[in-house]
């Protein structure tokens, strides 16, 4: 039997479906999972993020590239690289003393999409 105390203040139902709480507690994800999906979904919670991903769907683009492009300063700008790097989101190479960037992979590009579908409804 499940204990339902703690749900009693924000459900007037007084049944407890215990085979669907339990097949949803059987296919929740690790606590540990869940946190870095929550993690990953903060990156994307920024504007000018978004708009360095935008930019970077184009072609691999140097900080300097991108800084012009959103008229911001180089500073600001790989602050927010370093951001996206850390959450895996977009990759460098150099060539020689210049830094190109781009997305990390192909999922990037699926997940954002997917956002603006969603957001266009």
């Amino acid at each position: 039997m499940i204990d339902n105390k703690s749900c009693e203040d924000n459900c007037s139902c007084s049944v407890i479906h215990e085979d669907i709480v339990n097949i949803a507690r059987e296919k929740m994800p690790e606590e540990e999972t869940l946190y870095d999906l929550a993690e990953l979904f903060k990156v994307f919670g920024d504007t000018t993020r978004i708009k360095i991903i935008c930019a970077l769907f184009e072609s691999e683009m140097c900080v300097c590239d991108i800084a012009t492009l959103l008229c911001m300063n180089q500073s600001a700008i790989s602050h927010q690289l370093r951001v996206l790097k850390q959450a895996r989101l977009v990759k460098f190479r150099k060539d020689g003393k210049v830094v190109y960037y781009s997305l990390d992979d192909e999922h990037i590009k699926l997940i954002f999409d997917l956002g603006l579908i969603h957001i266009k409804e």
